[in-house]
């Protein structure tokens, strides 16, 4: 069987709409980009480097798993849907407390970053993922493109490298506000801040 190749799957102007899309999703505001600006405000850019990559390749291959088949099982199951969004809303404000706390007591343990694993995970419990990856599939899924395979591959290829610069701006915005972050006051306030922001993200999972 002959290989596929991107321009088989989509044509140029599929690729640059998707490419488009990919950037509203990741560059706009939402619980991982919350999680990049705390991570890079508290330990800065290169030790919230595996935060970064966590969150662009777990969403990636997230992309990569809905758009194959997984998102029409749990989308089609309310049951299992809505254990998914508690079990999320559960683990978002565990991580806005870890954040807003984050200071406090012994400063290396609170300045710990979020690493690989954890953010990429964290994806398959964030609604702004789920949302994202349901509407790429329904939107630039077709079936005169080629196999699900080879368009979902494509889709969690082409979202990794468009994500990877928009959430280094949220990493590197947290970085940045590190010079009016001197006192251990305003640390904690703008913690505080984070952690708020992202507890209110969890609307979006119990709406």
């Amino acid at each position: 069987m002959a290989p596929y190749y991107p321009s088989d799957i989509m044509t140029p102007e599929q690729a640059v709409a998707f490419l488009l899309f990919a950037v509203a999703a990741a560059g706009t505001p939402g619980p991982s980009n919350v999680l990049l600006t705390a991570t890079g405000a508290n330990v800065g850019v290169l030790r919230g480097l595996p935060s970064l990559l966590g969150v662009t390749i777990g969403m990636g291959v997230m992309m990569f798993v809905v758009a194959f088949g997984l998102g029409s099982v749990v989308l089609a199951n309310p049951a299992v849907l809505r254990a998914l969004n508690w079990i999320g809303a559960a683990f978002l404000l565990w991580l806005a407390w870890k954040i807003a706390t984050a200071g406090r007591g012994d400063a290396a343990a609170g300045r710990k970053p979020v690493g690989f694993i954890g953010a990429a995970a964290f994806q398959w419990i964030n609604p702004k993922s789920w949302l994202v990856c349901a509407s790429a599939a329904g939107a630039y899924l077709h079936a005169q493109a080629g196999s699900a395979l080879a368009q979902a591959l494509v889709f969690g290829v082409l979202f990794i490298l468009a994500s990877l610069p928009c959430c280094f701006v949220w990493l590197a915005f947290g970085a940045t506000a590190q010079r009016f972050l001197r006192t251990e006051r305003a640390r904690r306030t703008f913690n505080i801040a984070m952690g708020v922001l992202l507890a209110a993200s969890v609307v979006l999972v119990l709406a």
